[in-house]
């Protein structure tokens, strides 16, 4: 990346996500159906319950809402084992903007996050090719907080991994999508 390059804020990115991963669009109000359709679609003709598809909707609504509260943009859903009443893998994808040049540096919002977070998450700097990111890292999720060009702000990938967890083959998976991010 190129000096200028490094300067010029982002008008958007590109992350790389299976095709078997249901996105929900956040910027549009139609977003609760997407999520109602994702429910209904994995519930049926599974066994699982009326109930259980409900809390699980819930949950998953209760996240949507709190995600746009926080700037979120996207909302991915994979269901890690078909017929279980489990929740799915999933991503939201938020954007945290600042003022030009006043994001904290990647160090710095580590230190900060790495007081906040429980004593089990794992908190660390890494290099994307999409720039210095900072990563958390518990037994079932993995974040990452990825500085954008010009300090402009971060772009926030929280996965979860409720069943599988973030040290098998969904958290390398995970963590393959993040490193496919790129800035257009």
């Amino acid at each position: 990346m190129s000096a200028t390059t490094a300067e010029t804020p982002p008008s958007d990115y590109r992350l790389l996500v299976p095709r078997d991963w249901f996105r929900v669009d956040l910027t549009h109000e139609r977003w609760r159906r997407q999520l109602k359709t994702f429910v209904d679609k994995e519930s049926a003709g599974s066994g699982v319950s009326a109930e259980v598809a409900r809390t699980v909707w819930t949950t998953l609504r209760n996240t949507a809402e709190h995600g746009l509260s926080q700037g979120a943009l996207e909302f991915f859903l994979k269901t890690e084992s078909p017929g279980e009443s489990a929740l799915p893998a999933s991503l939201l994808i938020s954007l945290a903007q600042t003022p030009r040049g006043s994001a904290p540096t990647p160090g710095d919002f580590a230190q900060a996050l790495a007081q906040r977070t429980t004593r089990n998450a794992e908190v660390d700097v890494v290099e994307l090719p999409a720039g210095p990111t900072v990563r958390a890292t518990t037994d079932t999720t993995i974040d990452f907080h990825v500085h954008m060009p010009a300090g402009v702000g971060y772009l926030h990938l929280a996965f979860s991994m409720p069943l599988s967890g973030s040290e098998g083959s969904m958290g390398e998976l995970c963590d393959a999508m993040a490193y496919s991010l790129r800035w257009v």
